[in-house]
């Protein structure tokens, strides 16, 4: 009876330890728990735990589900943009008689001549349907069919085309005109010449909340990168309100991911997890110069928003016809001479005011503007302004910072405060925000 008992504990013990085993060790921590009472008959054997194999790709994560729907669903709506300029560039010498080109030049030209009958480009870019608008646009980048317009103007050159490819469609090039731009936020609208080639029946994307972002969220990419038409990609958010130069040189509060953008790729939509526009992919950051680093911009979706109204009205528009100003030229105290600094007794950081625009924001708080001017070497300084020092309580030394802050930061019609310095006394003076007239 005894051996009896010492086998059927062997068999007991050596079942938990196998059981547990199988299960990853669950039943290890409840060991000290096991009585005689929750033994099992060892001849009932449990059913096997079935391993998948890694063979089976049926089975998707919920994530890859999520951005295989939003590719079907909202990637008919994103196109291909390729643009032609017939005569461009000239070459370096035109007018020179052929016959006293070197020979060698001589037997290149035939082949530099086809080479400079076309000059191309492509980009990205994507349909939208907006509430209330019986007018289907597509959004692009500016400085993707900027090659293509008159100086100053959104008309298209004689000699240039623009075509937009839907490649989840027909994959038919219709030809557009530019409605209208904005090189500030580099974002401009397409729309047919014909209306006998309309865009295909796909639904438009629809606009969301770019202030709803949070940094480490879902984001999906999709482009033409280096002409390889409808190409996918995904990141997260990997941060917000990064200050970037965009073509038009005025600091937008981009959208930084890491989601793989490339040459090809501006002009193209930023997505969501719901499949909602949140930006336009605009540019990169890379050391090499051409494959991407990780680091993508894109202009937020409400700065499209916010300039959708004068992008439909035509021409060229810019970021003073929404965004407030304050109408101070200002530079900052360390790139005064030190000789002028020490002289007019200036504070160790701040911003001098250089200039004030006549019936400015500024003007009309009392923002002083020079008072006179000093020659330092062969340039004219001028000397005498205000020096603000703070913008709503909070220091400022640097004049992108103060211009980010008054364009984004604000609204026309807020009220904000500088603290500047005057004859070496602070103050402070009330502005009151408003568009350039």
């Amino acid at each position: 009876m005894r051996k009896f008992f010492q086998t059927n504990w062997l068999i007991l013990i050596l079942f938990v330890a196998v059981t547990a085993y199988n299960n990853g060790g669950a039943l290890l921590g409840n060991f000290a728990g096991v009585t005689t009472a929750a033994a099992v008959q060892v001849d009932e054997i449990a059913d096997p735990i079935v391993i998948p194999s890694f063979n089976e790709t049926n089975a998707l994560l919920a994530d890859e589900q999520n951005t295989i729907d939003i590719v079907n669903d909202f990637g008919p709506s994103v196109v291909a943009i390729n643009v032609s300029v017939a005569g461009e560039p000239m070459l370096p010498f035109d007018g020179v008689p052929e016959d006293q080109l070197p020979q060698e030049l001589q037997d290149l030209l035939p082949f530099l001549e086809e080479e400079r009958s076309v000059q191309q480009s492509s980009g990205s870019g994507f349909l939208i349907d907006l509430a209330n608008r019986e007018d289907r646009y597509i959004v692009t980048n500016f400085h993707v069919i900027e090659g293509a317009l008159a100086s100053g103007t959104a008309d298209l050159l004689e000699n240039a085309e623009v075509t937009v490819v839907f490649p989840q469609q027909d994959n038919r090039p219709v030809p557009v005109q530019v409605i209208g731009a904005n090189p500030s936020f580099d974002l401009a609208l397409l729309a047919p010449i014909d209306p006998s080639q309309p865009f295909p029946n796909v639904p438009g994307l629809t606009l969301a909340d770019s202030d709803q972002l949070q940094i480490g969220q879902k984001v999906i990419a999709i482009g033409n990168p280096f002409g390889l038409e409808f190409t996918v990609t995904s990141g997260i958010v990997s941060a917000l309100g990064r200050s970037v130069p965009s073509i038009g040189q005025v600091s937008v509060p981009m959208i930084q991911t890491d989601a793989a953008i490339n040459p090809g790729n501006s002009g193209g939509p930023l997505l969501n997890s719901r499949g909602e526009l949140i930006g336009v992919n605009t540019s990169i950051i890379n050391p090499d110069g051409r494959a991407s680093a990780g680091i993508g911009f894109a202009v937020p979706s409400n700065l499209l928003i916010e300039a959708l109204d004068n992008l439909e009205s035509g021409g060229l528009s810019n970021v003073r016809d929404t965004r407030p100003y304050l109408g101070a030229q200002v530079r900052s105290v360390g790139q005064m001479p030190e000789a002028i600094r020490e002289r007019l007794d200036l504070p160790e950081s701040g911003l001098v005011v250089v200039g004030v625009l006549p019936g400015s924001p500024a003007e009309n708080a009392g923002v002083r503007g020079p008072q006179g001017s000093e020659i330092i070497g062969s340039t004219e300084l001028p000397i005498g302004g205000d020096v603000i020092i703070a913008v709503n309580g909070e220091p400022v030394d640097d004049v992108e910072t103060l211009r980010f802050f008054i364009t984004y930061e604000g609204e026309a019609g807020d009220e904000i405060e500088l603290t500047v310095i005057r004859d070496g006394e602070q103050m402070t003076i009330t502005v009151t925000l408003a568009l350039f007239n």
